[in-house]
């Protein structure tokens, strides 16, 4: 078996599992507002890797915690992912007009409609974080709350996309520092928060959660860089949306200013550190060692 391959196994079969629970979390269809709805939908059963909610499965394991009882957890976070997804295609932020393939939720139906959609899958996710699942303790589920909202916060996601923009207008005195805070801001925290949310459901410890918090960090980095190389390096076939936009926004990434040479060398420095960090976890770390070979190799 090569490298990532266990992991693609396991996010194959867990895929399924997810995809109920979004179903089940989402409103149906025809519920009014209908439109809104379906534009929820739509956005949502894009067809994503559902890579989050996988992380917060292994993060249970990790902690010696069942799989099946952190999935609406996971779930959710896919939710509040969606909603990063559908607003950061936005003409006022990175004007894409294709995600996985398809056109965004923005052309699909209309700026407004994709704005309210967005709002509505983050209160949604945040809403279920509160509520499932139901037989995990309360106290667990209110930490869970402030763990992911902290991680999409001012200080999370939404900072790091905001320094993001910045760094289109004018890059920074300092790029290299100000790529390290957009990185982990905008990409790293949510994959971090997820990797934690697992194991805190789980009943994990502070080392333990922490531990996995660093070990999400470096995942988040890891798939940032790739990322950003592929807009460089991949095809809007394969990639299921606009290649080559960095480079015309003049965006501020790891390529920009380092070169592909340089990115592949930090790619592979951070593989090694964060395979590293998950071989000496007590529990997944097999899994968590594929996943890390899985993010090297990427390819879309």
């Amino acid at each position: 078996m090569s490298g990532g391959d266990a992991f693609r196994e396991y996010l194959a079969a867990l895929l399924p599992r997810v995809e109920t629970e979004l179903d089940r979390l989402l409103p149906p269809a025809a519920t009014p507002p209908a439109t809104l709805h379906e534009a929820m939908r739509y956005a949502v059963f894009a067809g994503g890797k559902r890579l989050r909610p996988a992380l917060v499965a292994l993060g249970a394991r990790a902690a010696g915690g069942g799989e099946d009882e952190v999935l609406a957890a996971g779930a959710a976070l896919e939710l509040i992912h969606t909603y990063s997804l559908v607003h950061d295609d936005l003409p006022a932020l990175d004007d894409d007009d294709l995600r996985r393939g398809r056109p965004t939720v923005h052309k699909r139906y209309d700026e407004a409609t994709a704005i309210l959609v967005g709002d509505a899958l983050l209160t949604l996710g945040l809403a279920a974080l509160a509520s499932e699942p139901a037989g995990i303790a309360a106290d667990r589920r209110r930490t869970a709350v402030a763990l992911v909202g902290e991680a999409v916060g001012s200080t999370g996601m939404i900072g790091g996309q905001v320094e993001d923009l910045a760094a289109e207008r004018a890059w920074p005195d300092d790029p290299a520092q100000a790529l390290a805070r957009i990185h982990r801001g905008k990409t790293a925290a949510l994959i971090a928060a997820a990797c934690e949310l697992g194991a805190l459901l789980a009943g994990a410890d502070a080392a333990l959660r922490t531990h996995l918090a660093g070990l999400g960090e470096r995942l988040g980095l890891m798939f940032q860089i790739a990322d950003d190389m592929l807009d460089q390096v991949g095809t809007t076939v394969s990639l299921g949306k606009t290649v080559g936009k960095d480079a015309r926004a003049h965006k501020l990434t790891y390529p920009a200013l380092h070169g592909l040479d340089e990115s592949r060398a930090e790619l592979d420095r951070l593989r090694r550190e964060a395979a590293g960090v998950a071989a000496s976890l007590p529990r997944a770390g097999d899994l968590f060692g594929s996943l890390i070979d899985y993010l090297a190799s990427r390819d879309h």
